[in-house]
């Protein structure tokens, strides 16, 4: 399985006036410092926010996304590695010289979920790939392009640890030195996988 990002946040999605005031910094500056302070700021949100889709396996900010797989994890069904999915906009087939044929939008469909959203055969199977073929997903995951569609724990955690990257230069970003509080907040965001999410495909309707 391969996921590539095709997109990446827009910079004016990014709350880089709530994290300067959440850190109280100053105003007033040369217009050349302030510049190199609201990027040093973008980019202590784009690792929080990095590091918290990593645990969560949620995407905060919509953008799309491609899955590339050599096979599916079941003959019906494939789950999605990210949530929430907002829209499949391709499925396709590979053979084995790259050769690729869309799939009629009819012959699937998006089952959502908020932890394990799957693409689902119509048919009650999806198409088979050939050996050395693939099936490539294009689709856009996020709870929306801007940050007030954040649910409000995930959008916090995302300012305490950009705050925290902020104020410990050498943070290396383990596990283990997350702060509690940002672990409390994105505790509930965070999906059991069960089998592999082999066990999500099953009984979904």
């Amino acid at each position: 399985m391969m996921l590539v990002e095709l997109t990446a946040p827009l910079s004016e999605a990014l709350p880089v006036a709530g994290l300067r005031a959440h850190l109280r910094l100053g105003t007033g500056f040369e217009i050349a410092e302030y510049e190199a302070e609201t990027a040093a700021l973008a980019g202590y949100l784009r690792a929080a926010i990095a590091t918290i889709e990593a645990r969560t396996g949620k995407v905060l900010l919509t953008r799309r996304f491609r899955l590339r797989l050599d096979r599916w994890r079941e003959d019906d069904a494939q789950p999605l590695p990210l949530a929430p999915v907002a829209a499949v906009e391709a499925v396709e087939i590979e053979d084995a010289s790259g050769t690729a044929t869309a799939l009629a939008a009819r012959s699937w469909r998006l089952v959502s979920d908020l932890h394990r959203p799957l693409l689902r055969g119509r048919a009650g199977f999806l198409p088979g790939i050939s050996e050395g073929g693939a099936a490539v997903i294009t689709f856009s995951a996020g709870f929306g392009p801007a940050w007030s569609a954040l649910p409000a724990d995930l959008a916090q955690a995302v300012m305490l640890l950009a705050a925290r990257y902020h104020e410990d230069r050498s943070f290396e970003g383990t596990e283990a030195a997350i702060p509690f509080g940002v672990s409390a907040l994105i505790e509930r965001w965070r999906a059991v996988r069960i089998l592999g999410g082999r066990g999500a495909c099953r009984g979904r309707a």
